[in-house]
């Protein structure tokens, strides 16, 4: 079992401010990455913060998506993603690669990623949020932060 879990904080829309992404290789997590990403303009929504508790000054200093592309990019490239609520995740991975002028497709991957609520789902968990699967299933989550969330995620593909 060979996969790549991610997941993404936003400040605003789509302008993703933490990446978490954990590598899992014959079923065991061999690496995990989470960096803080400055936003453009360092903008956020109120609402965003209220979510994951990361301000402007968290980030004022932090690379951009750009600068942190190439460390997105050789753990994504030409592996099964998997997210929970994938189109999310996908979607603020293809409109930042977009805004900087990258090509999703240089990446090699599926249009649509596996999911982990899609999965949970069908197995009629009810609700299927992050924090209701994990605690259904059992798994330690510090819900919205990014590598806590994504190494949760991978875990969750694991039990499916």
């Amino acid at each position: 079992m060979n996969f790549t879990a991610i997941d993404f904080e936003t400040a605003t829309g789509y302008h993703p401010c933490s990446v978490g992404i954990v590598t899992v290789e014959n079923g065991i997590i061999v690496d995990e990455f989470v960096t803080l990403i400055k936003p453009p303009k360092n903008e956020y929504s109120p609402f965003t913060i209220r979510v994951h508790g990361i301000y402007p000054k968290d980030t004022i200093n932090s690379k951009s998506f750009l600068q942190v592309y190439p460390e997105i990019e050789k753990r994504l490239k030409n592996k099964v993603v998997v997210a929970h609520n994938e189109s999310f995740d996908r979607n603020v991975l293809m409109k930042s690669m977009l805004l900087y002028g990258l090509n999703y497709e240089d990446l090699n991957i599926a249009h649509k990623w596996e999911c982990t609520v899609k999965i949970y789902k069908a197995k009629g968990l009810k609700p299927t949020t992050l924090s209701d699967c994990c605690r259904e299933m059992d798994i330690k989550l510090n819900h919205h932060e990014a590598l806590s969330d994504a190494r949760a995620c991978a875990k969750l593909y694991l039990l499916r």
